[in-house]
């Protein structure tokens, strides 16, 4: 007979592999009924890969053509731009990034999802406000 604790532990796999975030046991003991929660909320790292504008048609707020590389969300979801309301943006226009600096994040199924960009450059642009709703393949940011 397989222990509650490897049990726990083959359905913390399981609910890795799968995807889930949220799972109740329960199991009948001698002295009662033992009832566990758990919640996974792993934070996943998300790279969205840059395309060069000359493919795609993406223009600024003011409508000038824009050169560069276009971060787009991976995913649907919502997009922001600070870790935390009230807090401090990620990047602003004229930062200077690195490969793996996160731009934004975008939310998923409760899950915060890293924006990282993959290339270092110069913010030309941010394409999104903050706590919009995303789709997949929504131009998040201009790098250069």
């Amino acid at each position: 007979m397989t222990s509650f604790r490897s049990t726990v532990e083959n359905m913390s796999k399981l609910m890795d592999e799968m995807g889930i975030t949220e799972l109740d046991l329960e199991r009948q003991l001698l002295l009662g009924l033992y009832r566990k929660h758990i919640h996974l909320s792993k934070q996943q790292t998300v790279a969205a890969a840059p395309v060069a504008f000359a493919q795609t048609a993406v223009k600024s707020g003011d409508g000038a053509k824009l050169s560069g590389h276009v971060l787009k969300s991976p995913m649907v979801g919502v997009a922001y731009l600070s870790p935390e309301p009230g807090a401090k943006h990620f990047v602003k226009v004229g930062d200077t990034v690195h490969a793996g600096d996160t731009i934004a994040l975008v939310e998923a199924m409760k899950t915060f999802n890293p924006i990282k960009t993959d290339i270092d450059g110069v913010v030309k642009e941010i394409l999104v406000n903050d706590g919009v709703a995303v789709e997949f393949d929504t131009p998040i940011a201009v790098i250069e």
